[in-house]
């Protein structure tokens, strides 16, 4: 009798034992398949973010070149003392850095925000003027660099537009010879290079706003600022805090548009921090000072995302 009451219940703990067994296998299968399919962006990420990383951080603490037949001698923080207080290119090229993003940020936002309201509207021809808009994104900053160049000169397309409206009063400038307007020049070529790109960004935002609450402020009787103030802003929230974190990495990393077009110059007026590190570093070949530098770039880069995010959330 014993033995005919327990075989039941015996069978079912025994299976329930095999099914977990069974989910367990698979789970380990789907967990192994997970870190063969990762491996290989694991192994990037590792060679091209991490070591050189680390790398950068071991070299600013000594006085490593790139072509020595010395061997690299530890200094401790002579790099850094010397960026803060003997090298004025360093403090002028961090200047540069952020008037640079202090006026592409807030101009590109919104001159990219009032081109997508712009090319949501629903009218003929509307996917045309979409690509114009964006393909200067999709053309190589070097390409866009040269062309400009040859527009900024003397007797560049820009001075003889200017030549020609003012009937002769006004000559124009050579702008990227002059210092005193030459990271402006820089500065409306990139707005009007990348600006596309952020349109169909706040234009993607907008397309998820539903139609419903326009209708419904409509009924109401809100004007348009009103129903852009209060259906249209509240709705991009979060596509403001993409936005305008990919422009500020962007201009704080500011690299092609000098090298190409000024190399710095005239009077460092337009060197920065992502551009004196790399002459530092590999021109001049001081490996240390120019891991220095990059790593007093990447300290600020950030604290200043780590403040958008404290701001974004004190919102949210």
């Amino acid at each position: 009798m014993t033995l005919t009451h327990t075989a039941p219940t015996e069978r079912p703990a025994a299976g329930r034992q095999q099914s977990r067994r069974r989910r367990a296998a698979a789970g380990r299968r789907e967990q192994r398949a997970g870190l063969t399919m990762a491996a290989p962006a694991l192994i990037l990420l590792l060679l091209f973010l991490v070591v050189p990383v680390l790398l950068a951080f071991g070299l600013s603490f000594t006085n490593a070149r790139l072509i020595s037949p010395n061997p690299p001698r530890f200094v401790g923080l002579d790099n850094f003392v010397r960026a803060f207080t003997a090298d004025p290119t360093f403090l002028r090229s961090t200047l540069n850095t952020f008037v640079f993003a202090a006026v592409i940020v807030p101009v590109q936002a919104g001159l990219g925000l009032a081109l997508a309201v712009l090319v949501n509207q629903k009218i003929r021809g509307v996917t045309a003027f979409r690509v114009i808009f964006f393909v200067p994104v999709v053309t190589s900053i070097v390409v866009v660099s040269i062309l400009w160049k040859f527009m900024y000169q003397d007797d560049g397309l820009i001075n003889s537009f200017i030549n020609t409206v003012t009937f002769g009063a006004w000559q124009g400038t050579a702008w990227l010879n002059n210092p005193s307007t030459a990271l402006g020049a820089i500065i409306v070529l990139s707005i009007w290079q990348a600006v596309g790109f952020h349109m169909l960004i706040w234009l993607s935002g907008l397309q998820t706003i539903p139609e419903e609450l326009y209708e419904a402020a409509r009924m109401d009787g809100a004007s348009p600022w009103q129903q852009f103030t209060n259906v249209t802003w509240p709705g991009l929230r979060s596509t403001m805090v993409f936005v305008l974190v990919t422009i500020t990495i962007a201009a704080l990393g500011l690299f092609v548009q000098v090298d190409v077009m000024t190399q710095g110059g005239p009077v460092n007026s337009t060197t920065t921090l992502v551009y004196h590190a790399v002459r530092k570093g590999y021109r001049e070949q001081e490996t240390g000072y120019g891991a220095t530098i990059s790593l007093i770039f990447f300290v600020i880069v950030l604290v200043i995302a780590l403040i958008q995010r404290r701001l974004t959330r004190d919102e949210d």
